[in-house]
C-alpha cells in the first residue's frame, strides 16, 4: 500500500508542477507550410503528443492481443519494404516474360533499389532497357549490379555480353568474352557466346580454334557440333578464295593454306571437298580440282563433284572423259553424270558426242544447266529456233520451285 500512497502522491506533485508551469509561461507553437498552418501553445502541443503516443502503445498492445506483430502495419518497417520489394519484382519478371519492356524496366529497378537480392532485378531491368533501345540506361544497370554484388562479375558479364549481341554490337561483345574466357576457359556458356560472336563476325579464323574448346568440353551436341565444323571449314575455305582473287601467282597460297589445316577426317566429306574445287577453279586453277575431284570421285561417288568435274577442265581432256564415261557404265541414267559428259565433250569440241550425252541429260531430268548448254551447242550449230526454245525453257526452270538437279 506504500508505494500505491507513494505513486499517487508523485502524480499530484507532477500535476501541481505541470499547472504551475502552465499558468507561469503558456509558451507558442506555429507549424507553417504551404497553405497548411497550424499553431497553438506550447503545453497543447506537448499533450498532443502524449496523446498520439499513448494511442501508438494501445494499437500496439490491441494488435499484439489479436497476435499480429506491429511490422505489418508499419508501412517503413523492414518487413513492409520487403514485401513491397518481392511485389516489384514478381509484377517486373512477369512484364518481361510478356514483352512489356517499359512495366518491366520500371517494376524491376524499383526491385532492385527496394530488394536485398537485387542482382535478378538489376539483370533483368537491363534486359528491358536494352529492348526499349536506351543503351545507356542498360549499362548503367549494369555497372549498378556489378557494384551491388562484386561477386557475381561471371553472371553480369555473360549479361552484358549477350546483350550486346543482341544491339549489334559485336566488337564491344568480343571484348567482354574474351576476357571472361581468359578469366573462365571452361565456362560452357562463355564458349557458346564466342561461338555465336564469331559466326555473326565472319571470324572463322578465330572460330576454328574455338572449335577444339568447343568439342573438349561439349559445350554442343554430337550433330551440332560436326554441322558447324563443317559449316565454318566451308566458310574458311571460301573466304581465302576470295583472298586470293586478284593475287596473280600467289593467289592459291591462302586457299592452300587453309585445306592443309583441314583435320584429314573432313578432308573426304562431298561439301568441303566440293567448296575446294569451286576455290580452285575460281582462282584459274581447274588442272588441280580436276584432279582433287577425280581422286576424291574414286572412293565416294557424289553428285556435287561429279557436277563440278564436269567444269574443271584437266591437263589431259582426253584421259578425263575416259574416266568419266567410265562411271557412266555403272549409272548410266545419272542426269548429273550426263551434264557433265556433255560439257567435257564441249571442252575437246566434240559436237556431237556433246549433243548426245545434253540430250540424254534433258531427257532423264529437265534442268536449266542442260537446257543453258544444248542451248549454246544449237545455236553454235546454226539450230536457232530450238535453241532460243531451249532458253527459255532454262529461265523457267531457274524459277521453278521443283527443280531438283544438284545444287553445288
Amino acid at each position: 500500500m506504500s508505494r500505491v500512497y507513494v505513486l499517487v502522491l508523485a502524480l499530484v506533485l507532477g500535476a501541481t508542477l505541470v499547472g504551475l508551469a502552465i499558468a507561469e509561461q503558456s509558451g507558442y507553437v506555429l507549424i507553417a507550410y504551404k497553405s497548411f498552418r497550424y499553431e497553438s501553445s506550447l503545453w497543447t502541443f506537448l499533450a498532443l503528443l502524449v496523446l498520439l503516443w499513448v494511442l501508438y502503445l494501445a494499437v500496439r498492445l490491441v494488435l499484439r492481443l489479436l497476435g499480429v506483430s506491429g511490422r505489418v502495419v508499419n508501412p517503413w518497417s523492414r518487413f513492409n519494404r520487403s514485401r513491397r520489394a518481392e511485389m516489384a519484382e514478381e509484377h517486373g519478371q512477369r512484364d518481361l516474360a510478356e514483352g512489356h519492356w517499359a512495366q518491366a524496366l520500371r517494376h524491376l529497378r524499383r526491385a532492385a533499389e527496394l530488394g536485398e537480392r537485387s542482382l535478378p532485378s538489376y539483370l533483368g531491368a537491363a534486359r528491358a532497357a536494352n529492348e526499349l533501345a536506351r543503351f545507356d540506361e542498360c549499362d548503367e544497370l549494369l555497372d549498378r549490379a556489378q557494384a551491388r554484388q562484386p561477386g557475381a562479375a561471371l553472371a553480369v558479364g555473360l549479361t552484358r555480353a549477350q546483350l550486346l549481341i543482341n544491339r549489334g554490337a559485336f566488337e564491344p561483345a568480343r571484348g567482354v568474352l574474351v576476357k571472361l574466357h581468359e578469366e573462365h576457359p571452361k565456362h560452357p556458356t562463355v564458349l557458346r557466346l564466342l561461338q555465336q560472336l564469331y559466326v555473326s563476325l565472319h571470324d572463322w579464323s578465330a572460330l576454328l580454334a574455338l572449335l577444339p574448346e568447343l568439342r573438349k568440353e561439349r559445350v554442343l551436341a554430337n550433330a551440332e557440333l560436326a554441322d558447324l565444323e563443317r559449316r565454318t571449314w566451308v566458310a574458311a575455305l571460301e573466304a581465302a578464295g576470295e583472298q586470293g582473287v586478284g593475287q596473280g601467282e600467289t593467289a592459291l597460297q591462302p586457299l592452300t593454306q587453309v585445306w592443309n589445316g583441314l583435320p584429314g577426317n573432313l578432308r573426304a566429306q562431298p561439301a568441303l571437298l566440293a567448296t575446294y574445287a569451286q576455290q580452285l577453279l575460281r582462282l584459274g586453277a581447274p588442272a588441280e580440282a580436276e584432279k582433287v575431284l577425280r581422286q576424291s570421285l574414286k572412293e565416294n561417288y557424289d553428285e556435287r563433284l561429279v557436277a563440278l568435274y564436269g567444269q574443271a577442265h584437266g591437263a589431259d581432256p582426253g584421259r578425263q572423259l575416259q574416266t568419266a564415261e567410265a562411271w557412266l557404265k555403272k549409272r548410266p541414267d545419272d542426269a548429273v553424270l550426263l551434264l557433265s559428259l556433255g560439257r567435257l565433250c564441249l571442252a575437246d569440241k566434240l559436237w556431237g558426242k556433246a549433243r548426245e550425252y545434253l540430250e540424254a541429260s534433258l531427257n532423264r531430268q529437265r534442268s536449266p544447266e542442260a537446257c543453258a548448254e544444248l542451248a549454246r551447242l544449237l545455236a553454235h550449230l546454226g539450230e536457232v529456233e530450238r535453241s532460243n526454245k531451249l532458253f527459255q525453257e532454262g529461265l523457267g526452270l531457274l524459277g521453278s520451285p521443283t527443280r531438283t538437279l544438284v545444287q553445288i
